[in-house]
């Protein structure tokens, strides 16, 4: 979600992290430039807005200000239609070029009338915003890191929405009455410059006999925290043994093989960044979008995480039925397609993706070794540790 220039900054080393960053980093294709869709009339196939509830009396008070507005007690039609009257939506760190955001935000104009923009930041930040700004909130909705769904209902920071979509959606990608729910998830890939490193590597055994540098981007982002993890199973280890990780990233530091450049595509254009460790659905759309190198893509065969980003909409959004029809949209056959083209897997189990859109960026066979990061409690415990370790016992080595 946010774009830096560097990943460690003096102020993150001297004051702390309060609340790890789980990144969204950036960039996509614009391929298939639209997106037609009818939320409504897929809805009325599904049921309304929560079939476990029922629809709400006329006398229904909008409650912004208190931030008590029960979104599960409307029905699609009234969420529909209050969405189009609010006529805009304010998202953070949900950028165009993250994930095809922008064929979502260009369906919700298209069909509805309700015009976007973004503040691209960290998960973090984005949940900072909303605490901040309290009852004056300014933003709607926000995509965080799976770590920090727990983190949002804890700080009473969200309200919930559980779409039409909610018995597909798995219960471990789903806070309690929908104040968060994760439409996707990325497996950790390699995305390689083959004009600057012949033999791309498929494996974190192959990087760690390398002799090029590799970038993670910021260690306070999820993107980096992901590829830490990633790398302790390639080598024995997992979510409760950290170890083998940091011995590998320990040799790479000492090596002077850890690139200190962020994971932006401007970065791989540049061809400063010869290899990097990012989420599919980044990886994908820089590859498509790079043409002064040629550029690959490995998830790696011997460690490879599956970690999820969920939408939460602020309790005290300026426009929270437009955000409510957002997230509707983005759990719908077409916003599920739409993150799918960018190298996302969709978390609903009954979706199915057009042949073409997964033969254009991974078929199942590579996932296949991918952990999903399902115990969401076990995952966060262990981004934490990465951070902490990675201050103690790895950027000691990179800035002598």
């Amino acid at each position: 979600m946010k774009e830096r220039n560097r990943w460690w900054t003096v102020a993150a080393l001297t004051l702390g992290i309060s609340m790890m960053a789980t990144g969204c980093g950036s960039n996509q294709s614009t391929a298939n430039a639209g997106a037609d869709t009818d939320v409504q009339q897929e809805v009325a196939d599904n049921g309304t807005a929560d079939s476990s509830v029922a629809e709400s009396s006329d006398n229904t008070v909008d409650t912004v200000a208190s931030g008590a507005l029960d979104l599960n007690s409307l029905s699609m039609d009234e969420i529909i239609q209050k969405a189009k009257e609010e006529g805009h939506v304010e998202s953070v760190g949900m950028p165009d070029t993250w994930a095809n955001w922008g064929l979502s935000w260009t369906a919700l104009e298209d069909n509805y009338g309700i015009t976007h923009a973004d503040s691209d930041m960290s998960s973090a930040e984005e949940l900072q915003m909303f605490a901040t700004e309290g009852a004056n909130g300014t933003k709607d909705i926000g995509d965080v890191g799976q770590a920090f769904g727990a983190q949002a209902i804890e700080e009473d920071l969200v309200q919930g929405y559980k779409t039409s979509y909610w018995d597909s959606v798995p219960d471990w990608a789903k806070g309690e009455d929908g104040k968060w729910m994760i439409a996707y998830t990325g497996a950790t890939t390699f995305l390689t410059n083959t004009d600057l490193v012949s033999d791309a590597p498929t494996s974190w055994a192959d990087i760690r006999q390398g002799d090029y540098t590799v970038a993670i981007g910021d260690i306070n982002g999820g993107n980096a925290q992901a590829a830490v993890v990633a790398s302790a199973y390639a080598f024995g280890g997992d979510l409760n043994n950290l170890d083998p990780a940091f011995e590998f990233w320990t040799e790479l530091a000492q090596a002077g093989r850890i690139n200190t450049l962020d994971i932006l595509q401007q970065n791989f254009e540049t061809g400063e960044v010869p290899v990097g460790v990012i989420w599919s659905f980044t990886a994908i759309p820089y590859k498509d979008a790079i043409s002064q190198y040629r550029m690959q893509t490995n998830i790696p065969t011997d460690g490879s995480i599956m970690s999820g980003y969920a939408s939460v909409i602020n309790k005290y959004a300026p426009h929270p039925y437009a955000a409510a029809l957002a997230r509707e949209y983005i759990f719908s056959d077409e916003g599920q397609a739409n993150l799918a083209a960018a190298g996302a897997i969709p978390t609903r189990t009954d979706v199915k993706i057009p042949e073409e859109i997964q033969q254009a960026t991974f078929t199942s066979d590579a996932y296949a070794n991918a952990i999903p990061m399902e115990d969401t409690d076990a995952y966060t415990k262990a981004c934490e540790e990465v951070v902490n370790r990675w201050q103690e016992e790895i950027i000691p080595l990179l800035v002598q």
